[in-house]
């Protein structure tokens, strides 16, 4: 720490009790009272250096004659500083440093210690010191202000002190450091040339120092007192920083300050944090309220400067607290323009009403949600999107925000859902506030409104249509179908809905794979052709009709084996020859298994074998011709 030695003279004051004495050899003739302490001093020394000092020991001697008592009220500093004041006056060495600086020059000032009273005085050796040495560092000027109590902001103020040394720290906190070498410099590192090598002994050794990211000066901001921050804050907006800025450091602040805002830090590391550095003291529960209001006015009201989970710890401190309604709106919006990025553990905030209707504050989360929809709302125009693209939504990597939010919504809607005292509307509003189109499935509305239907079985058969028909049908998967279709919480009419919503996407399913299998041979025809715009979703179907028709092939030569099979058993019954008694003929089907007559294997067999054949002539006929034509086989019965 930079200082600069006042005087030469070596120390002549001792202290005994409540009092100090200079022992020059000469008995002391006034005594000085600053405070609890008294001063045994002499008068020529201090009013050959204060202005004050001399009125006040003149106006002491027209009341008495020998030894009077004087007594200087409101000294900048106390007893500590005047002691300090005394010691210059003498010419007794003293250490001007960053952290006395700001007393010493507030005490000069208040004793009208000027040029006029003596060459080099106090008020001209601080001011030089100040502007010379400490307003050039950033560490000094941090520890200038760091070591100012609140009895000595007024002076400080009019003598401009602290707005110097505020404008110092955000000049510095606006400038890349790498361009000059602080604050590297400062904390012990080594010089750098102006090529960016580290310099020993003035000569460049080739290494480099790593370049200092832009929050470097976060950490030491935080030290400051709430009302300086404030001021350093102000300073830098005012010179145009850039917000994200702004917000990393006033994060850091918050973080500093109120606790459970890192919900997973540790107890010792929680408890650490709530003594704030230059306080020095516990912050109250005023104090508190007041650090998180603040916080809010100097956080910049734009989308993703803040993280989401600390936005979310400040809504719920605040609501802790109970700070300012205003403040508390605010932060939700905030907590609303990013919904997207939330989880369903950030939205489970306790209620902290005296109500305590339920258990977890569902309003809030209406309300976030509703700041949500209002902004994508002025992002689209005014008009919200009639509906979400497939493509969108499972070809890309990413949801759209809208489709995130739904999700997270479904999911807490199933987190809150068993608490027994959430009434049917207000889960209503909440499940019917997300838009249809934001949800591609309503699979996780279907598993919320389950769990509740579950945790309220007192609910009544209309009450339970009613919130049921908050999802579509038509939107479940067929798992939740078949889910739903066997559930006895559904009303019936739902479970009717369901089952015919089922058996819909079964009938279209099984006439897709018809429709697959009669494109089969158009297939390399398409992708020769309309493939090339789109080659990648046809490419996809093609091989689907590639997969079936091997299955289809597989099943082919699965009707021929069973063709040989029967065509085997009737030459090995032939070979036995018809016996004349019927009793014989039916030991012969008892043997083989037949209940029918020979007569219909050899029809059905027949019928088979011609139909395969038609089959086979048809295919050559579309491989010669490359027409579509309706197959005809001929059925024959022997």
């Amino acid at each position: 720490m930079a200082c600069v030695k006042l005087g030469s003279k070596n120390d002549a004051f001792q202290r005994q009790g409540q009092a100090w004495f200079c022992t020059s050899g000469l008995p002391s003739d006034i005594i000085v009272e600053v405070g609890e302490m008294s001063f045994h001093l002499h008068k020529f020394p201090l009013l050959s250096r204060s202005g004050v000092m001399e009125r006040m020991i003149a106006e002491a001697a027209e009341e008495q004659e020998e030894g009077g008592v004087i007594t200087i009220p409101n000294v900048p500093g106390g007893a500590k500083t005047f002691e300090l004041v005394a010691k210059f006056c003498y010419g007794v060495k003293i250490e001007c440093t960053p952290s006395n600086v700001v007393y010493l020059r507030c005490a000069a000032e208040r004793l009208e210690m000027t040029e006029e009273y003596g060459e080099g005085n106090l008020i001209s050796q601080t001011e030089a010191f100040l502007n010379q040495v400490v307003l050039k560092s950033w560490k000094d000027s941090l520890t200038a202000l760091q070591t100012r109590d609140d009895d000595i902001l007024p002076h400080a103020d009019e003598l401009h002190i602290t707005k110097r040394c505020i404008e110092s720290l955000a000049v510095k906190a606006c400038t890349d450091p790498s361009l000059f070498g602080w604050p590297i410099t400062e904390h012990g590192g080594p010089m750098q040339s102006p090529g960016g090598s580290v310099l020993w002994n003035g000569i460049s050794t080739g290494a480099r120092l790593k370049h200092s990211s832009l929050d470097w000066w976060y950490e030491d901001a935080a030290t400051l007192s709430l009302p300086l921050y404030k001021r350093l804050i102000s300073a830098l907006e005012s010179r145009g920083i850039r917000p994200e800025i702004i917000a990393g450091s006033v994060t850091s602040y918050a973080k500093r300050y109120i606790p459970g805002l890192n919900r997973r830090q540790g107890s010792s590391e929680s408890s650490s944090r709530l003594v704030p550095a230059a306080l020095g003291t516990p912050s109250s529960e005023d104090e508190q309220k007041l650090l998180l209001e603040e916080i809010d006015r100097m956080l910049p009201m734009q989308k993703n400067l803040v993280p989401t989970k600390l936005l979310f710890g400040l809504l719920r401190t605040s609501m802790i607290l109970r700070v300012n309604p205003s403040c508390i709106c605010t932060l939700e919006k905030r907590v609303g323009m990013q919904l997207d990025q939330a989880t369903v553990e950030d939205l489970l905030m306790p209620n902290f009403t005296n109500s305590m209707d339920t258990l977890y504050n569902v309003d809030c989360v209406q309300r976030i949600l509703e700041h949500f929809l209002a902004m994508e709302q002025v992002n689209h125009g005014g008009a919200s999107p009639c509906s979400i693209d497939d493509e969108q939504l499972i070809g890309s990597p990413s949801m759209p925000p809208i489709t995130m939010v739904a999700k997270l919504i479904d999911g807490y809607l199933a987190e809150v859902a068993p608490d027994v005292n959430l009434k049917l509307p207000k889960f209503q509003s909440l499940a019917g506030a997300v838009p249809d189109y934001a949800r591609p499935l309503d699979d996780g509305l279907y598993r919320a409104i389950d769990i509740y239907l579950k945790s309220h079985p007192w609910l009544g058969e209309s009450d339970r249509e009613q919130l049921c028909r908050l999802m579509d049908c038509q939107k479940l998967s067929l798992e939740a179908c078949t889910h739903a279709a066997q559930n006895e919480r559904l009303p019936l009419r739902i479970i009717v809905q369901v089952l015919f919503f089922e058996q819909l996407q079964l009938r279209t399913s099984i006439a897709g794979c018809f429709l697959v299998s009669d494109n089969l041979d158009g297939s390399r025809q398409l992708r020769s052709g309309i493939v090339g715009s789109n080659e990648g979703g046809w490419g996809t179907a093609v091989r689907e009709n590639q997969v079936l028709k091997v299955g289809m092939d597989s099943m082919r030569m699965r009707v021929s084996e069973l063709e040989k099979e029967c065509s085997n058993m009737r030459q090995e019954i032939e070979k036995l020859g018809r016996p004349k008694g019927s009793s014989a003929w039916g030991n012969v089907s008892k043997k083989f298994g037949f209940k029918l007559k020979s007569q219909m294997c050899s029809a059905q067999e027949g019928s088979v074998s011609n139909q395969y054949n038609g089959n086979k002539k048809t295919e050559k006929l579309k491989n010669s011709q490359g027409k579509n034509k309706k197959r005809s086989p001929a059925i024959s019965n022997e």
